[in-house]
């Protein structure tokens, strides 16, 4: 599997869903993380705690591993060889792709399982 190099993001975010026919939320000012996904079946909104759009089913207390960039995007193999170490460990993941990287978020309260999990299957982790 691919060694990568992770970042466990200082933000706390939500996942949040709304009608598939639901206007296109407003960009909160200054959050660092706010990607928005329309589907024949919902709008997905992955916004910063506190960014919520009104009326949303939020899933709260999610935390990010960014994969450092930029990725080639014909890179195979970099999204698993993160996700199945953390689905042996039983750690369940909501992927977050960008142009450049990925974004790989966790729960809050599966953080420390998941670095300890991700330091041995050999990725590289560090803070910001």
């Amino acid at each position: 599997m691919t060694t990568l190099d992770l970042v466990l993001e200082p933000w706390w975010l939500s996942v949040c869903r709304l009608a598939a026919d639901a206007p296109w939320p407003s960009e909160p000012g200054d959050s660092p993380v706010f990607s928005v996904t329309r589907t024949p079946h919902e709008l997905s909104v992955v916004c910063c705690a506190g960014d919520e759009p009104e009326g949303s089913l939020v899933e709260a207390g999610w935390r990010a591993f960014g994969i450092v960039g930029p990725l080639a995007l014909d890179l195979v193999g970099v999204v698993a060889s993160v996700t199945v170490p953390l689905a042996t460990a039983d750690v369940g993941v909501f992927i977050l792709s960008t142009y450049d990287t990925d974004l790989v978020l966790v729960k809050s309260s599966d953080v420390d399982l998941a670095m300890r999990t991700l330091d041995t299957a050999g990725h590289r982790l560090s803070l910001r």
